[in-house]
């Protein structure tokens, strides 16, 4: 959550882009969004508590990643794995 609010907080407008274009793409969305999502990691990326989680939560944060590709279709199947991500963050 803190990782999220952080993003959100200073990355607002490339995590909004990302997410209307992650709507907007349901089947291609990882080729269409690439450079979108890049934008935004590269601003998470300049704060510190965000370098952390993403230390720390990697491997959960790559298994959601790992489901999104899988589920491209039903991206709903991986609410499981965005939980796993957060909690972890959660500790950080």
């Amino acid at each position: 959550q803190a990782a999220l609010e952080i993003t959100a907080r200073y990355c607002r407008n490339e995590m909004e882009e990302y997410g209307r274009c992650v709507a907007a793409s349901p089947a291609s969305w990882q080729r269409d969004c690439h450079r979108l999502r890049l934008s935004m990691s590269r601003c998470a990326a300049a704060h510190p508590i965000v370098r952390q989680i993403r230390q720390d939560c990697a491997e959960p944060f790559a298994a959601f990643e790992q489901c999104l590709k899988e589920n491209q279709a039903s991206v709903t199947n991986c609410s499981d794995h965005v939980n796993a991500f957060l909690l972890c963050a959660d500790q950080v």
